[in-house]
């Protein structure tokens, strides 16, 4: 066994630390990107629910104006519960027709 010296020019601790780096990175983005809750349930405002379902935020209005959709208006601002949202994808499920 020899009593090499690793210091912090060592390709393998720069490795390690490089691999810190990201690691924390991508933790800061997770927490950054997680919705908080309220008694257990997930809002989605206008804009998350649109990239969500991959439809305009005025499909949405429509939507919401035509009754389609469950929403919360607390002051001047749109909320959709999630649990709302699931449940509405999941009565609107079709299996493939033959």
């Amino acid at each position: 066994m020899s009593n090499l010296l690793i210091t912090e020019g060592n390709e393998r601790i720069k490795g390690f630390f490089l691999s810190l780096d990201k690691l924390s990175s991508a933790l800061e983005h997770i927490f950054s990107c997680r919705k908080t809750t309220l008694d257990g349930e997930s809002f989605y405002t206008d804009e998350e629910l649109s990239k969500k379902l991959k439809i305009s935020r005025r499909s949405l209005q429509d939507y919401r104006n035509e009754g389609r959709i469950p929403y919360i208006k607390l002051g001047g601002k749109i909320l959709y519960r999630s649990s709302d949202i699931e449940k509405l994808l999941e009565d609107g499920y079709r299996d493939k027709f033959r």
